[in-house]
């Protein structure tokens, strides 16, 4: 009614209770009546406040960390914050604004500053290593921050959970820490069949001599062997040289032996060709018809009949009609 309203606070906040720009009142679980057309009530939570945090910064080897933790705080001056950010509440005691949310920010961002540096100066296994160095360095820049101590309020305490590498790269480390953890256990592999492999090698060695021993009996075996048979080798060849040496002795013989007789028998057609040239030689320029005529036999008959064809044919030309019968061919034909 015309404004006026009551306000109760726990004893964890600490009030302050504005009524046209002036302060009224100030204190710890205060409640209270005042006229809201007129007044504000500032209230700020005094008791402890975690901030967890998580940024992101670059080592000396370019290498991206996140680094991970937790920042506990609490308000040992509220007067100095209240001049600074707005806890203004509403009627019911409600924040009107989330400028809480502010100054958990600023905290983070003093923790980074303080810590940047230092992250920047370590290799990359260096900064994942090191997150006790890294809390402690946060720990020493709030200590000291002119932001921190303008905000009026005190860190209790600060705690890094985590520092880590990109996913990538900590999979690239798993990998080469895995493979170093295996040189390692194969250098123990190695250490302890060493001894065993020595062993195995002077073994094998002695096996190796035995076998080269055996190796060159078995070469001086093969070459007598390899003598003997060059050698009979060398007497089949001389026998076989000798075969053929006979046969073309033979061949030879037998090719003397055919040219005699070709010869004898050329000279023996000679001579049978001149007797019978010389017996031809009386007849050579006689009259084919006295010869006809002084061989005729028995069968004169058909001799003449074939002779007088023969004149027939040689004087054609001056023949006109000429006819020669059946009866006359088969006449002759039988006989």
């Amino acid at each position: 009614m015309f404004g006026i309203k009551y306000i109760k606070f726990d004893a964890m906040t600490y009030v302050m209770h504005f009524s046209n720009g002036k302060l009224k009142k100030e204190g710890r679980g205060l409640s209270f009546y005042y006229n809201a057309l007129k007044g504000s009530i500032v209230a700020i939570p005094i008791g402890s406040n975690d901030v967890q945090f998580i940024f992101n910064e670059a080592t000396a080897d370019f290498q991206t960390v996140s680094v991970q933790g937790q920042i506990t705080f609490n308000i040992d001056k509220p007067q100095q914050l209240a001049e600074i950010l707005d806890f203004t509440v509403d009627s019911r005691g409600k924040l009107k604004s989330d400028d809480i949310e502010k100054l958990k920010q600023r905290l983070i961002n003093e923790a980074q500053t303080a810590t940047t540096a230092f992250i920047q100066s370590l290799q990359l296994k260096a900064a994942i290593t090191n997150a006790k160095k890294i809390e402690g360095n946060i720990n020493e820049g709030l200590a000291v921050s002119e932001a921190v101590k303008s905000l009026g309020v005190s860190i209790m305490s600060v705690n890094v959970t985590a520092v880590k590498p990109t996913p990538q790269m900590s999979k690239a480390l798993e990998t080469a820490t895995r493979e170093a953890l295996q040189q390692e256990a194969d250098a123990a592999v190695y250490d302890r069949r060493n001894f065993a492999v020595e062993q195995e090698r002077k073994i094998k060695e002695s096996e190796l001599n035995t076998e080269i021993a055996v190796q060159e009996k078995q070469k001086q075996i093969a070459e007598k062997r390899m003598e003997k048979e060059h050698l009979e080798e060398d007497n089949h060849r001389k026998l076989r040289e000798m075969r053929i040496n006979a046969d073309i002795s033979v061949e030879e013989k037998r090719k003397a032996l055919i040219d005699a007789k070709t010869d004898n028998e050329r000279k023996e057609a000679d001579t049978k060709r001149y007797a019978l040239l010389a017996q031809l030689e009386p007849y050579r320029d006689m009259d084919w018809r006295i010869l006809s005529a002084l061989n005729r036999n028995g069968d004169s008959a058909k001799n003449d009949i074939a002779l007088a064809f023969r004149q027939i044919a040689e004087n054609a030309d001056q023949i006109q009609n000429l006819n020669i019968t059946p009866d006359l061919l088969n006449s002759i034909m039988s006989k």
